[in-house]
């Protein structure tokens, strides 16, 4: 094809020009290109030489100038490649510039890149000496400047800058408006050296597309998706001008710092420091989308080229996606690669690889190729080496995500020698953490459980021995089920259990043992994780922790419904397996305390002999102590208790029982003597005392001292005992509604308390304070609203109770002056000494 091309120039023609002048301007053009590619040209071709060079230049200077070599976008869609180099004459520093015109969907001759041109035989330094032969180009010869060795050399020496660049050009192709990539270089030359290495790496489409120039003074106004600078002209890193950010790379200086996180461009690089270009073509010929790192890295692994973790990992996923892409060969070299001893594997690979087993397993050749002078055992299949190699990261490296391999990777005899010798390497570790339990990572939520599963199904995978350890290593496992969760090893679990009955068995007693201790936490594991426990084992407390939801919400708010319902699902009774109450109370009270009802309704059910075993009376005790002061069935709950746990109970809450129980006695006349002694000494001795509990035996004395057939000698032991509590709770029982109905209504009763209340001035401050103040508060609003008939009566039964003395000072104190009750007062005191 015949090539468009122009001549632009600022030195004065020589020839074709004829006469010299100022400005640059075309010298010869090629036929038929649109105004607008010459106006485009005329912006791109113009030539600024660097910073301090002499107006005056002499050969030499002129030559180390830098060349300008471009790949330019047009408006139109073409492209111009050009090349402007710096010219002297009389009149100082010119430039000339040659370039050839690419329309829309053209490439070069032969699909030649455009950086192959670079210093072609073809260029031209100066005008045409014929302007009409200087129209047209019949093709653009490579140069000898990009030689295989001079291009390894190159990317050898820039070696740290290599990954990082890579990582910007394919951001430049991938994304149009992406920062341009601003190389920094001492020379031309090295600019466009990297622009071979990128047209090497990228994929054919992009490098074709890819635009650039080697020399510009002002970056930041370059349209070129690559442009090389000199030291003096670079900007700094990330600058911005009026368009996109500028990704700058000083490779004439220190070396850069990081790491490039990007796969594609540190495989590029490798390959590139391991002088192995032609692994860029082969790889191009494998399946994958561009910037695809899997067949780069799969090329280079089988071409022995050293990776890092990030490029095996691509080549593994790659090759597991398409495990028919390689020939056996290939396939070999690859496993080769990646199970290679001492690399370090980070977690992220060793999944790849497991992926990459996956899908070889029963797809490739049972065993490798091996040469002629090996004998057939040493070489095991692929999918055995990539077995072994995840068995001993699983046991040596303790990352809990990786699953081990499947048994058929150890297929056949040579699958058997590998696993016989990963047994003798490994079995003897394996057995240790089994026994001590996970050594890594302890405290991560899930891990224990993570690990415990990993190595189960590993030693069964390897036929590993562990019958004997198994007990401990379920209960251990039990436990962290418990405490942690499944998590997110749900599903490992699981399948462990399907694959091993064994540890099924020894996993789901163990659960059933520590149920009774930890109800709750096994019901929010079997709400996580649907355990296969519907076989011959009994389990029952694993079956009333799974029954508990719908047995509590079944009941509403019916407790002891709840608990039946929990018992039934569990299939035994207290009285055969008393556990089972325990594992009962904790799914339906939890942490919560028995109602008194409750607690009677427990206690009568199971008899003491159940609680006792389990060692659930302590909540009966609490519920008794916990009761309030109105709650009349916590006196008959301590009577139980105390004959039903006389040995067990501690002294205190034991003396705290014997409050309660010493108000039913109070209550059913069974009390015996010294009522009030007995009280203040039952106080002592349950200090701390629950506040109900000193309430109801408070409130239980004070109402059988109100009563008009109480002993006269407890009224008396009451009064001067001198007790402020005492007589307090007698003082709030004598303001209840009981009392005032009875004061209306029984003239006798209300004479009697008139006696009582008028009685024992000197008996101490609290009761002198709290008799006035029931005389004033309580009695005199209840006589006053008595008829002069229920008046009399009252007055009346005064002298039949004691005399007519008695009947005179009622009299007194009734009447509505102050002195008459201060007479009545004075008068009841010598009454009641009488």
């Amino acid at each position: 094809m015949s090539l468009a091309q122009l001549h632009y120039t600022s030195a004065p023609a020589a020839r074709a020009g004829g006469a010299g002048g100022g400005g640059a301007r075309f010298t010869a053009v090629g036929a038929g290109l649109p105004t607008q590619v010459l106006a485009d040209a005329e912006r791109i071709l113009a030539y600024e030489p660097p910073t301090g060079t002499p107006d005056h230049p002499i050969a030499d200077e002129l030559r180390s100038l830098p060349e300008a070599f471009s790949f330019s976008k047009l408006s139109d869609g073409g492209h111009l490649l050009s090349r402007t180099v710096a010219l002297g004459g009389p009149g100082g520093i010119g430039f000339h510039a040659h370039a050839v015109h690419l329309p829309a969907g053209t490439r070069l001759p032969g699909d030649a890149l455009p950086i192959s041109a670079w210093r072609s035989p073809g260029w031209s330094a100066a005008p045409p000496d014929d302007v009409i032969s200087g129209r047209t180009a019949a093709a653009l010869p490579a140069s000898s400047a990009f030689g295989p060795e001079a291009l390894n050399d190159f990317a050898v020496s820039r070696s740290p800058w290599l990954a990082a660049v890579f990582t910007d050009l394919r951001r430049v192709c991938e994304e149009p408006s992406a920062s341009r990539v601003v190389l920094v270089e001492r020379r031309s030359a090295d600019v466009a050296r990297w622009i071979a290495l990128a047209g090497a790496v990228l994929p054919a489409d992009h490098a074709h597309r890819l635009t650039f120039t080697t020399y510009t003074r002002d970056p930041a106004r370059s349209a070129h998706q690559v442009v090389g600078v000199l030291p003096q002209d670079a900007p700094r890193p990330d600058a911005t001008a009026d368009g996109p950010a500028l990704r700058v790379h000083a490779c004439a200086g220190a070396r850069p710092e990081g790491a490039v996180d990007d796969v594609w461009a540190e495989t590029c690089a490798r390959i590139w420091r391991n002088r192995s270009p032609e692994l860029f073509r082969e790889a191009a010929e494998l399946p994958g989308a561009p910037f695809s790192a899997g067949p780069l890295a799969v090329t280079a692994l089988c071409a022995g080229v050293p990776l890092g973790p990030g490029g095996r990992a691509a080549a593994a996923a790659w090759a597991a996606e398409r495990p028919y892409a390689l020939d056996e060969e290939r396939t070999r070299l690859l496993t080769d690669a990646l199970t290679a001893p001492g690399l370090d594997r980070n977690p992220h690979e060793l999944t790849c690889l497991a992926h990459l087993l996956t899908a070889l397993d029963g797809r490739s050749p049972t065993t490798a190729p091996a040469p002629a002078s090996a004998p057939p055992s040493a070489s095991p299949s692929v999918t055995a080496r990539l077995g072994a190699l995840l068995v001993t990261e699983v046991v040596c490296g303790g990352d809990v995500t990786l699953a081990p391999p499947a048994r058929t990777v150890f297929a056949g005899p040579d699958g058997e020698r590998v696993a016989a010798s990963l047994v003798t390497d490994l079995g003897e570790d394996l057995r240790t953490e089994l026994t001590d339990g996970p050594r890594n990572m302890i405290g991560i939520p899930g891990h224990v459980v993570s690990r415990t599963v990993q190595l189960l199904r590993i030693a069964r995978l390897l036929d590993v021995d562990c019958a004997e350890l198994l007990p401990e290593v379920a209960r251990r496992l039990a436990w962290s089920l418990l405490d942690e969760g499944a998590g997110g090893c749900a599903g490992v679990l699981l399948d462990l259990l399907d694959e091993q009955f064994d540890v099924r068995t020894a996993l789901l007693d163990g659960l059933d043992r520590i149920a009774p201790d930890a109800p709750a936490a096994t019901e929010r594991l079997l709400a996580d994780v649907a355990l296969p426990f519907t076989g011959a084992q009994a389990l029952p407390h694993l079956r009333m922790c799974a029954a508990a939801p719908s047995a509590r919400a079944d009941a509403g708010d019916d407790r002891t419904r709840a608990l039946h319902a929990v018992l039934r699902a569990g299939g035994l009774s207290p009285f055969t397996e008393p556990l089972v109450l325990r594992t009962g109370l904790g799914l339906v009270w939890g942490a919560d305390t028995p109602t008194v009802a409750e607690a009677r309704q427990l206690l009568a059910a199971t008899t003491s002999d159940a609680h006792r075993t389990v060692g659930t009376w302590p909540v009966l005790v609490a519920a008794a102590l916990g009761a309030s002061a109105d709650d009349e069935e916590a006196p008959e709950l301590a009577h139980d208790l105390l004959r039903g746990f006389p040995q067990d109970i501690d002294a205190r809450a034991r003396r705290s029982l014997l409050l309660l129980e010493f108000a039913r006695d109070l209550r059913s006349g069974a009390a015996g003597t010294g009522w009030a002694e007995r009280a203040r000494e039952l106080r002592t001795g349950a200090e701390p005392a629950e506040s109900g509990v000193l309430d109801q035996a408070y409130e239980a004395l004070a109402q059988r001292l109100l009563a008009p057939d109480r002993p006269e000698a407890e009224l008396y032991a009451f009064v001067h005992a001198g007790d402020a509590d005492l007589v307090a709770a007698y003082g709030r029982a004598a303001r209840r509604d009981p009392v005032l109905t009875r004061l209306r209504a029984d003239p006798a009763y209300a004479a009697d308390c008139f006696t009582v209340w008028s009685s024992h001035p000197h008996a101490g401050t609290a009761w002198t304070a709290t008799r006035t103040a029931l005389l004033e508060e309580v009695l005199r609003p209840a006589v006053r609203s008595l008829p002069a008939a229920g008046l009399a009566a009252v007055e009346e039964a005064a002298e039949r109770l004691g005399n007519a003395r008695t009947a005179e000072a009622f009299r007194a104190w009734n009447r509505p002056n102050c002195l008459g009750r201060r007479l009545g007062s004075r008068l009841a005191a010598r009454v009641r000494r009488s």
